[in-house]
């Protein structure tokens, strides 16, 4: 027998090491005749530094192990089958017919081909700039390449001359004049997005069919004079090939954009506004099977009066008025395929803490709920039979897994995948209380394995970021398993800005931040801390980036809590405005007297629970500036003692190469490790050891 101080921990989520190794999914695309699923796992390397990413095929039926397609130290990624089955995906391997030169010593993501008749991966195209993605048609051998050029490239060879003139004089500047500059974590600029057919050598609007190394294809820019229009939106190509449909962001003046439809013809390039509407920002959804009807995504433009709302509507290819579809359902929709007859389009949508798959018929709205489990569906693909869809499925009591849904008989059941569900070290439940307006707010609760009257739990308040959003599915980043694992009970509430409970729901707290979300938050508590198998008398707050907020403004509103911790949070918000990469729609959601009205800062000198400030330096949404004013206004005006050396009880966790989330490997153990320490200190009162890697 091993010994038990040798014994495996009970779960993954006992051991960091054991949580940040296991394998993670995402994304699912399925083959035109609907025999082969692959989706992608990410594994950590060998040293723990990071993680790698694989191409995994499943079987739809359910007969035979799920089984690992690819294999390189750089991983794949993007894949996407051509109409013949043959499947494309993106890779920085190196080139196996022995690429010399620059691109030997420093590869850029290419396209590679994994024949359907099996076989070896064959590199289709590679160039300098490398490629973001590839998109194909499920009726034929047509692919639409999007890639990145340096403005005024004149074609493929000036675009690299010029890159490696950059290069060679290590130049980094960008010169800009439009807005924005950045976006989340990446420097936007100087090279801008373009879409590329990807064709045989030699024939223009030839389809792609072959992959000899002597007679690789070619790329033809279809978006030349496109500047920097398409850079972070979402494009769809036609069952055919013959159409791609683009978002298009255009300025509105004073730093401003919008998003309004454009169609574009593969053979010529032609490019024609498809649809224009001032109060929407308008995003592309499926294409129908005949090719004539867009799905079309529409976010309503927000102002300081007027709160976010996102509808759907049908659009002819060929040009015509925009039709509603849904237009009465109170939820927010993500298209995301036809049914192949065309007569209802798969949706899905935050309802209640989940979200689930749903079939809109076209003809006469009917909306049908298909999942009925508290799970959250993503990346859902139908069968050519029309009876079956695919997705990956996904809560609070499992990561994503691969999955089949009946959608004649509204079943779903799991596939063989790549990766199994973990153990877990406590149970889920749904609870409920009321608003003083009489909202109804659901919360998920965590409870660590034996909580019970004898043994209350502490409680660990969680709040989701957004705030446009919901706790409704697994994340990586915020675990409550974790912390169920060292004994707590977390809470996860949806309180108001949260989305699948109605758009009365935004609308309560559109633009008062500090009013109904608060509330919310701690009427959500309050009914929980009076249970019997909670602690009431030791609990915390957390949050991360809107959450980070919200646990700002609960540190300066009340001493309730004994720790809070702040994870990339808005702190001063008439600096936060001017300094998110994305001013131009902060800018719509308060005036300057709201954000006076709603900022943390004002509130600092209320200060008196300790506080655990986390930051990334590369953090574009919520800019380093916040997390660094919070943390000196937090040591000069907060109530906390200094002592002689300028210490009190909060803590800065500070990290210079991550950005709004934390995704290293080695960072995410810091980071946990660095929280409950943190947490055992003041909520539990006990001493444990910070993760050695801080080196302290």
């Amino acid at each position: 027998m091993t010994p038990e101080s040798e014994q495996q921990p009970e779960t993954p989520f006992h051991d960091l090491d054991r949580f940040i190794a296991m394998p993670r999914l995402a994304s699912l695309v399925l083959s035109p005749d609907g025999s082969r699923l692959v989706t992608t796992v990410a594994t950590l390397n060998a040293k723990a530094t990071e993680y790698g990413t694989a191409l995994w095929e499943v079987d739809p039926r359910g007969e035979q192990s799920a089984r690992r397609i690819t294999s390189s130290a750089k991983g794949e990624t993007g894949a996407s089958f051509l109409a013949g089955g043959d499947l494309l995906f993106t890779s920085a391997r190196p080139d196996p017919e022995g690429a010399e030169g620059d691109a030997a010593k420093e590869p850029t993501n290419a396209i590679w081909r994994l024949p359907a008749r099996g076989g070896e991966a064959q590199l289709v195209l590679s160039r300098q700039g490398g490629v973001r993605s590839v998109l194909t048609s499920s009726g034929a051998e047509a692919a639409i390449v999007v890639a990145d050029v340096l403005p005024g490239s004149t074609d493929e060879g000036d675009d690299g001359a010029r890159r490696k003139v950059r290069k060679e004089a290590k130049v980094a500047a960008i010169l800009h004049s439009g807005y924005p500059v950045r976006y989340w974590d990446a420097d936007l600029g100087p090279a801008e997005p373009r879409y590329f057919a990807l064709e045989e050598q030699g024939s223009p609007g030839e389809p792609l069919r072959t992959v000899d190394a002597a007679d690789r294809p070619k790329l033809r820019n279809i978006t030349p004079t496109a500047g920097s229009t398409l850079r972070n939106v979402k494009q769809v190509i036609s069952p055919d090939g013959s159409v791609v449909v683009t978002s298009v962001r255009i300025p509105v003046g004073q730093g401003g954009l919008r998003s309004i439809l454009a169609r574009i013809d593969v053979a010529t390039g032609e490019r024609s506004v498809l649809l224009d509407d001032p109060g929407y920002d308008l995003s592309p959804g499926p294409i129908s099977p005949d090719g004539a009807t867009l799905v079309v995504h529409r976010a309503r433009r927000t102002t300081a009066e007027v709160a976010p709302q996102q509808t759907l509507g049908l659009l002819p290819l060929a040009g015509g008025d925009l039709l509603p579809l849904a237009a009465e359902w109170d939820r927010w929709p993500s298209p995301a395929a036809w049914l192949p007859d065309g007569s209802a389009v798969l949706v899905t949508a935050d309802e209640e803490g989940a979200s689930p798959v749903f079939l809109i018929d076209v003809a006469t709205d009917a909306v049908t709920r298909v999942t009925g489990d508290a799970a959250s569906y993503t990346d859902a693909v139908v069968a050519p039979d029309g009876r079956t869809a695919y997705a990956l499925r996904s809560s609070y009591e499992f990561p994503p897994e691969v999955v089949t849904i009946d959608l004649i008989n509204r079943t779903v059941a799991a596939l063989r995948g790549p990766v199994e569900r973990p153990a877990l070290p406590g149970r889920l439940e749904r609870v409920e209380t009321t608003a003083d307006d009489g909202q109804l707010i659901g919360s998920w609760l965590v409870l660590p394995t034996g909580a019970d009257p004898a043994r209350p739990a502490p409680l660990l308040l969680w709040i989701h970021g957004g705030p446009l959003g919901s706790w409704n599915a697994w994340t990586w980043r915020w675990s409550p398993w974790l912390l169920a694992a060292q004994g707590y009970a977390v809470l996860l509430p949806d309180p108001a800005l949260s989305t699948g409970y109605g758009q009365h729901m935004i609308d309560r707290g559109w633009g008062q931040w500090g009013k109904a979300p608060f509330t919310d938050l701690m009427a959500a508590t309050d009914a929980v801390v009076v249970r019997d198998d909670i602690d009431e008398t030791r609990t915390a707050a957390m949050g991360g980036s809107f959450g980070g907020y919200m646990a700002n403004w609960i540190a300066g509103h009340t001493d309730r809590f004994a720790a809070i911790v702040t994870h990339a949070s808005l702190w001063a918000l008439d600096q936060f405005g001017p300094t998110t990469d994305a001013s131009y729609y902060w800018e719509k959601e308060m005036t300057p007297e709201m954000a006076s009205d709603n900022s943390p800062h004002h509130h600092v000198e209320n200060i008196s629970t300790p506080m655990l400030v986390i930051h990334g330096d590369k953090d574009y949404r919520v800019p380093i500036g916040e997390g660094l004013r919070l943390w000196y206004e937090l040591l000069s005006r907060s109530q906390l003692a200094v002592d002689e050396d300028g210490r009190t009880d909060h803590r800065f966790l500070y990290f210079p190469d991550e950005n709004h989330w934390i995704l290293k490997p080695q960072h995410a153990k810091v980071w946990y490790g660095v929280v409950g320490h943190f947490l055992a200190h003041h909520v539990l009162g006990n001493r444990t050891d910070l993760p050695p890697e801080l080196g302290l």
